[in-house]
């Protein structure tokens, strides 16, 4: 019988310390083939358009966006890769959060090793592995109620950025930025882009 190809995974962690340590652990255990790194968002995004890893280990803060950025941008993939979240933080929101935008995984860096090793496994044999969490609060947020593109330019939005800047980034006309700012609104029962980025902020806490 064939021997069981291991399993590839790319790594993005901001962390060095992080990165070394699990690229020795990694190396060490034949389940597994370390693929690399990734230093930004945008280039685990660019590399899943035709992936040399089978799931990504992913630090929650990155160089260029937070993890629910980096999770909502993959969803709009024909195929997206399958996410690991790897957090430095024991933060119930980061958690919820990662949960409702379609994480496969989620385990702590203070875990012991064997936890992201079964999850790993887990998710490499189609499973989703999170830590314990109550379910029926998952979607009890103001938030919840949004598109993954309403998310998207929610958190842009709480970046300061212009409507003018939102287009850049997003490729879509400056009227339609207004459109969908207008739904928003009318979604989180707000009046303006303050009062937006309040809610966005207080689910952060």
């Amino acid at each position: 019988m064939a021997a069981e190809k291991p399993i590839r995974v790319l790594l993005a962690e901001r962390n060095p310390l992080v990165v070394s340590a699990l690229k020795h652990l990694i190396g060490k255990d034949e389940r597994f083939a370390f693929t690399g790194t990734a230093e930004s968002g945008a280039e685990i995004i660019r590399r899943s358009d035709d992936p040399d890893f089978d799931i990504v280990v992913v630090g929650w803060t990155l160089a260029d966006m937070d993890g629910a950025s980096l999770l909502i941008k993959l969803k709009e993939k024909e195929k997206p890769p399958r996410v690991v979240i790897f957090s430095a933080e024991e933060d119930i929101v980061i958690l919820r959060q990662a949960v409702r935008l379609g994480t496969y995984g989620f385990c702590y860096q203070f875990d012991d090793p064997e936890v992201l090793f079964d999850t790993l496994l887990a998710v490499a044999n189609g499973r989703i592995c999170i830590p314990y969490l109550d379910l029926t609060l998952v979607n009890d947020t103001a938030i919840s109620k949004l598109t993954v593109r309403e998310r998207e330019l929610l958190s842009m939005l709480a970046l300061g950025w212009t409507n003018v800047q939102i287009a850049a980034r997003t490729g879509i006309s400056q009227n339609t930025v207004k459109y969908y700012l207008k739904n928003l609104y009318e979604k989180l029962d707000v009046q303006n882009r303050a009062m937006a980025v309040a809610v966005w902020l207080n689910e952060q806490r």
